[in-house]
């Protein structure tokens, strides 16, 4: 008889990061019944979405899921990711590990099976070691991203190559995780700062040590990228995507009945959606090309437009809505295009990805994002901001042929700044006209791709194969 056994999630704490992995241990739990997991929670002190939605947690969830809210850091405004993500690391390590030796002495508990940790926690291996237990990764962004990692870091340890000091140049590296090469102008800026960049390569070569790295992607999607990473020097890669929430990790929203009762009367995939993540936002300046070339492309839009925040709320701030949104647009633009399209603040993006009249959606590429547009058979023009955002762009456009191309190479760091390019109207306005063409080969990829992404997660897909094979192995490891 199969023992029970237990295991430890510890997600980073970003929105993106959290609704993912609780999604991904529903479905654990789902598939076999011997299995239970413990969340531990760390909230945020600048994030209200992602505190609103950890709150959620308790309601509709299943008992072999039990979430621990661990205490909230001090928050800092000047504090820089990196610095932040390292302390949380020191302050939390006791906090973690009190949590699980309570776990562990429980006398009804099972036996600890593992951690599984987002790639940002993967110092806590050795508090795994200490319990004798293995630890797992479950990684938010791609199978590309991931194999960029290993890549970058195996560059600095084994050819002493200093990517910092490519940061002006347009080396082009040939990364196994990507089809075609790829320039140094497309990697994340964050590389090119000293101290991110040693975070990101011991985060690569912590996560060589795992026993295994669940990927929130789908061998169909990734093909490429996944078989590159099975080689034999990196720990198994399981793909078991999309993981996705469907119903919306930000819940109902005061605005989602008028958006969506505008939505239901225009026509089936004829309006473009614009949308730039949790923190996604633009100078007035550029604000003002986008509305231009909205006017002059004709095209029906829905533009989720927010407002930058305030650069003395430090680098942690999140953008806002705006209260009267017509000082930042060209005058007259709403009264203008008032037939043709909604301006919004916050969006309830599931819900209108999902709807029939939605047909193209321009976007930053998060990860996320990524997933649901395909998810929804939506094609994406790209427009990325930040972190990974970039690659993502350049794998959907070039690699893969499942998106157009706005802007690959925009950035924007640091992003709540004015110091960023502008993207002319004419630009834009290109990029939608392309992304809104019916009969595109894009948008039949997209489609088809929509399709593979719904089996791969059914019983039998390769997605869920990939999660029984990662329970067999945390159900059957003995520690």
């Amino acid at each position: 008889m199969m023992k029970k056994a237990e295991l430890v999630f510890i997600p980073a704490p970003g929105i993106g990061h959290l609704v993912s992995a609780v999604e991904v241990t529903k479905l654990l739990v789902n598939l076999n019944s011997n299995l239970s997991i413990t969340v531990l929670v760390i909230k945020s002190s600048y994030d209200a979405a992602l505190n609103a939605y950890v709150d959620s947690l308790t309601a509709n969830i299943t008992t072999r899921i039990k979430f621990i809210n661990l205490p909230l850091p001090e928050p800092d405004k000047d504090v820089t990711p990196p610095k932040l993500l390292r302390s949380l690391v020191k302050t939390h390590r006791l906090l973690v590990k009190e949590a699980v030796k309570n776990i562990v002495q429980s006398s009804n508990s099972p036996r600890l099976a593992g951690f599984v940790l987002d790639m940002f926690f993967t110092p806590f291996l050795d508090l795994a070691n200490e319990f004798g237990v293995p630890s797992y990764v479950f990684y938010t962004s791609g199978a590309a991203f991931l194999g960029f990692q290993f890549f970058m870091q195996a560059l600095h340890d084994e050819q002493n190559v200093n990517i910092t000091e490519l940061k002006d140049s347009d080396t082009e590296f040939a990364i196994p995780s990507y089809v075609n090469s790829v320039s140094t102008k497309f990697f994340p800026t964050v590389m090119f700062t000293p101290e991110t960049f040693t975070l990101l390569h011991d985060i690569a070569r912590w996560m060589r040590e795992v026993k295994g790295i669940m990927v929130n992607t789908f061998s169909e999607f990734e093909s490429h990228a996944v078989d590159s990473l099975s080689d034999g020097r990196l720990p198994p890669v399981y793909p078991v995507g999309p993981i996705l929430n469907l119903e919306s990790a930000s819940g109902i929203h005061r605005d989602s009945s008028i958006i969506m009762k505008w939505l239901d009367e225009q026509p089936p995939s004829s309006v473009v959606f614009l949308c730039f993540g949790s923190r996604g936002s633009f100078s007035g300046d550029q604000v003002k090309e986008i509305a231009c070339a909205l006017e002059q492309s004709g095209q029906r839009f829905l533009w989720s437009l927010r407002q930058p925040p305030d650069p003395e709320m430090g680098m942690m701030a999140r953008p806002t809505d705006y209260e009267n949104v017509a000082e930042v647009l060209p005058e007259g633009f709403v009264d203008r295009t008032a037939g043709i399209g909604k301006i919004i603040g916050w969006a309830p993006q599931v819900t209108i990805l999902s709807h029939p009249a939605t047909g193209g959606f321009v976007s930053h590429c998060g990860w996320n994002s990524t997933l649901e547009s395909i998810w929804f058979g939506v094609p994406i023009a790209t427009w990325p901001l930040y972190a990974e955002q970039q690659l993502n762009a350049l794998a959907l456009v070039r690699d893969l042929g499942l998106a157009v191309e706005i802007k690959m190479d925009y950035k924007k760091e640091p992003h709540w700044s004015d110091e960023a390019e502008i993207v002319k109207a004419e630009k834009i306005e290109r990029g939608i006209r392309w992304l809104m063409e019916q009969d595109s080969d894009v948008r039949k990829r997209v489609k088809q791709m929509s399709q593979k992404s719904r089996k791969a997660v059914m019983e039998g897909g390769s997605s869920h194969s990939s999660l029984c094979r990662f329970i067999d192995d945390v159900m059957y490891n003995t520690p």
